[in-house]
Formats: structure tokens, sequence, C-alpha cells
């Protein structure tokens, strides 16, 4: 297929590109800049000049491919609804583009939020009243659009994708415990996050893209439920810091943003995903991965 990619240049989207070309497929990225015009064109990919907020761009791109892979968004928390608003456009416009054409459309999208406590699955939804809850109109938009005669699938994201060049939550609690001294956790650490390496989660966004039914969500999580404390104890011995909590009301102020996320229990479960699928996650999990040392700049 000839395969249009936004966040072809980013960390997990240049995971999937791989993927893809390693598969045969042709892939063309949006590049936004001359610098990630350079880094498709350096990694055998096609250029479509480009960005989120340029409606006409994504509408050409999605027109002219086979398939389309939506991974782009402005990870900027400053203002993150203003981000979730660009996406829901970007999803609407690449939507209308492929309407009718019974085309692939993977669309990215998270696992915070979904569950308070418990673990989330594929069926769940977003929690209204929870902050990851402002991005949930792009994902139903996505689902929406298996009506409208586009295959659309949507990819839930753990809230680590970890491997080497991780720029996430992960490499941030190492930067906080670096600055402090501490390799912290909140409360008694029992939060869990859901992880997953990025090539393997660069596997589940080939096989949606070639396969998925229309109207599929699917979880791309390796490690389910890893309480926030393992991690931190890991990253402590790293940096030779003591490890140690946060009360709960004390976690922005110890880890700015970072301590909204940090409190959050949110575990999340792949396995309707891996019994759809056949997809199984094959790369080291998130303790192992921090043990190789590349986080810590080690060789």
């Amino acid at each position: 297929m000839r395969v249009f990619v936004t966040g072809a240049t980013g960390f997990i989207g240049s995971a999937v590109v791989r993927e893809l070309l390693d598969a045969g497929h042709t892939v063309t990225g949006l590049a936004r800049s001359d610098a990630s015009a350079e880094a498709l064109t350096a990694a055998g990919l096609g250029v479509h000049r480009g960005s989120l907020d340029d409606l006409g761009s994504l509408r050409s791109g999605a027109a002219a491919a086979d398939g389309v892979c939506h991974l782009a968004f402005i990870h900027d928390f400053s203002d993150f609804a203003a981000n979730c608003a660009t996406d829901l456009r970007a999803i609407e416009t690449i939507g209308e583009a492929l309407a009718g054409t019974d085309r692939p459309f993977v669309v990215t999208s998270g696992t915070p939020g979904l569950g308070d406590g418990r673990v989330a699955t594929e069926e769940d939804h977003v929690d209204p009243g929870s902050f990851s809850a402002i991005r949930q109109p792009s994902e139903i938009a996505a689902i929406a659009l298996a009506e409208r005669g586009v295959r659309s699938s949507v990819i839930r994201l753990p809230r680590s994708v970890h491997g080497i060049g991780d720029q996430g939550f992960v490499p941030q609690l190492i930067a906080v415990a670096r600055e402090k001294g501490l390799s912290a956790y909140v409360g008694d650490g029992s939060a869990r996050w859901p992880a997953v390496h990025r090539l393997d989660a660069a596997r589940l966004y080939r096989w949606a893209l070639e396969s998925a039914p229309a109207g599929a969500q699917y979880h791309a999580v390796g490690d389910e439920a890893l309480p926030l404390r393992e991690i931190a104890e890991v990253i402590a011995r790293r940096l030779d810091v003591p490890t140690g909590s946060v009360a709960p009301e004390q976690a922005v102020d110890h880890f700015g943003f970072l301590g909204l996320v940090a409190s959050l229990d949110c575990p999340a479960s792949s396995t309707v995903t891996r019994k759809q699928t056949g997809w199984e996650p094959v790369e080291v999990g998130l303790i192992a991965d921090l043990e190789t040392g590349h986080y810590f700049g080690e060789a």
C-alpha cells in the first residue's frame, strides 16, 4: 500500500514507518519543517509538506494514499485542550478524504483515564470526569468513520511507550530523580502503569493497517500493571540515590505536571487485542529495558 503517516519522524512513528517499509509498503510522511523533510528522505520515505493545522495538506495527503496512520500529536500540556481540538480536526479532515473508499485509517489514542483503580479493557471508555476525557472526541470521531465507508481503527497506547530514544514520562521521572536526589513515588507507590515497547507497538499498527475491521479498538499493552514504586526503585539503584514516598498532595510540587500522571492508578489489559489479532509483545518489558542502561546514558 501507499501509506500516509503523520508523526512519521517521532519516537513511535519512526518505528511504525520502519515496520511498514520492511513489510513492503511505500510510505509518505507529513513534514512541517525542512529538518523533518530531510529526516524522512534519509529514512527512504516520500515527503508531504504540511502540518496538523494545515487541513488542506492533510486532505491531499490522505486522498493520495491507500491508507493512513495518524500518530502526530502536539505534546504541549500547557495548552492541552487546544491540541486535542487540533487532533480532532485532523482526524475529521482525513476521514472526509477517505469517506466511501473502504481504505484503512489507524488513529492513535491512549489508555490513561479508562480505569479508576481497575484494569481497563478495550471495551472501556474514558471517564468523563478524568483529565483524559478531553481527548475522547478524537477517538469517537475515528470510530464513527466506520459508518462512512472508512476502515477506521483506534490503537490505544499505554502511559509508557519505551525503548531507545524515549522522551516520555519515564525519562521525566529520571530527570526529576537526578535533580532532587530522590527517586520518588506517590503515596505507597502502588499506582500501576501499563507499558509497551515501541517496536511491539509498531507491529500492531501495521497489523491494524493491513487487517483491522472497521470500528475496531486495540490496546498496545505489554506490561499491564507495573507499580510506580517498582519503576522508582530501578531508577534509584541506577542513579545511586535513595527512593522514597511523596504525599499525594505534594506530588505536583515534587514532579511538576508529571505529578498528576504519577498519582493515577490506570492499569490496562491487552487480552482482547491479543485474542483478536494474534499480536504478542516480544520485546523486553519496561523494567528490563531500564536495566539495559540506555535510559541512564550507559552503553
